[in-house]
């Protein structure tokens, strides 16, 4: 595996709400309130109970909890301020601070202003009222803090925290009977077994080392093509459609990739089901426009399902005719900005792309995307590699010799889940 020195840091997982300062400041200040508030509330209550409901016990005791609420209630407003209702652990530090200092300060301050000078006993007394007198204060100005000031920030903002973006590679070990697998515009070679499971760990590699998490699919040793788990199933955001594989050799390969999917939190499934025909290495997408190769192992109506699949979620379907390769993306791949890029010798109708670029090399048409500056390429194909890193990405180059031998590109052996 090569890749040039130039490296772009994946970028970082954010909370970025679209509002104003002064919203924001709100936010900050009403859920630091509503702690506090709450924290008065229920140290008061609590001592009025087990005054036996004496109103002579509200008042000695509502001066001191006041003080250390709006003490809390600063604290809080200055944790809030920079993330704090970001994370439950975050939220559990930061109440559990305020509240001990609130609770010491305002200890100090009431045991000061009725004349008792700071001395040891004084000390100890502070110290110890953390587990007897200020002890509901503080439990409840945690329990505040954890529970109800992100409700009331995030209210307050109308934003639910974006989710982490996913980084997961879907991937399948190679079949014991790989060389057997399907070919139809190739002469069938001599495939070695032992070198493709080294490259295909070799692959799964290069995509561990540029931040994606790996999930392997449940082997199946005698389906020769399961390797290549991109025709199984096509990610579109949240949406995942199980294909219908058109080769009927490969239609058991979809049953393992439904239990994974269906494992991955958040996602629906959808499913082409026959007579429809659709293998995944003939769905291009480029974003809002979904270019699919009407090929020999995708059919009309395979297509037609598609299209209506995705036609509410706001995707354009585009048929493409493709006769001169496998799979579309045998021929086409499209790079982060969106260019298509290509062998025109492989490509039935290449007016139907916006934005064409040829590659010099037939092994050069395929490219993962592995983040908005970053590529994955298979080492076949050098001048390719060079022209697009000419073009301001990072290159990943790979060795795949055995899976291009069956038709497969670097596009066929994982489908990224994003």
């Amino acid at each position: 595996m090569t890749t040039p020195a130039a490296t772009l840091p994946p970028t970082p997982a954010r909370f970025t709400p679209a509002v104003t300062p002064g919203r924001r400041a709100l936010a900050v200040l009403a859920s630091a309130a509503a702690v506090a508030v709450l924290a008065l509330l229920v140290a008061v209550l609590a001592f009025f109970i087990g005054g036996n409901q004496s109103p002579q016990v509200v008042g000695q005791v509502f001066g001191h909890f006041s003080l250390a609420a709006l003490i809390a209630f600063v604290l809080l407003a200055v944790a809030n301020s920079v993330g704090a209702t970001r994370a439950w652990f975050l939220a559990l530090i930061a109440g559990f601070a305020s509240a001990c200092l609130a609770a010491l300060i305002a200890t100090t301050a009431t045991a000061s202003a009725i004349g008792n000078p700071f001395s040891g006993p004084l000390v100890l007394f502070v110290l110890g009222s953390l587990v007897s007198l200020n002890l509901v204060f503080i439990l409840a100005v945690i329990a505040g803090e954890v529970f109800l000031a992100p409700r009331v920030f995030r209210g307050i903002l109308g934003y639910a925290p974006r989710r982490a973006p996913r980084r997961i590679a879907l991937v399948r070990i190679p079949a014991s009977n790989l060389a057997d697998g399907q070919l139809t515009h190739l002469e069938r070679q001599v495939v070695d077994t032992a070198l493709a499971d080294e490259q295909w760990d070799n692959y799964c590699a290069a995509l561990v080392a540029e931040g994606w998490e790996t999930i392997e699919v449940d082997a199946a040793p005698e389906l020769a093509d399961s390797v290549f788990v991109e025709d199984t199933v096509v990610m579109f955001g949240d949406l995942a459609v199980l294909t219908s594989p058109g080769a009927e050799s490969r239609r058991d390969e979809v049953e393992a990739v439904e239990r994974t999917v269906r494992g991955i939190p958040g996602l629906t499934i959808e499913r082409i089901e026959r007579p429809g025909t659709l293998d995944g290495g003939d769905v291009l997408k480029v974003g809002s426009t979904v270019y699919v190769g009407a090929s020999s192992r995708t059919n009309a109506e395979g297509i037609h399902q598609l299209r209506s699949l995705l036609t509410p979620h706001g995707y354009a379907v585009v048929a493409v005719p493709h006769t001169k390769a496998l799979h579309l993306k045998s021929a086409a791949t499209a790079l982060p900005d969106g260019t298509i890029i290509g062998d025109p010798a492989l490509l039935d109708a290449v007016s139907l792309f916006p934005r064409f670029l040829p590659v010099p090399e037939p092994e050069g048409v395929a490219v993962v995307e592995l983040s908005a500056g970053s590529l994955l390429m298979s080492s076949s194909a050098p001048e390719t590699a060079a022209m697009i890193a000419g073009l301001g990405y990072r290159v990943v180059t790979v060795d795949i010799s055995e899976f291009e031998k069956l038709e497969g590109c670097v596009t066929c052996l994982s489908v990224r889940v994003r």
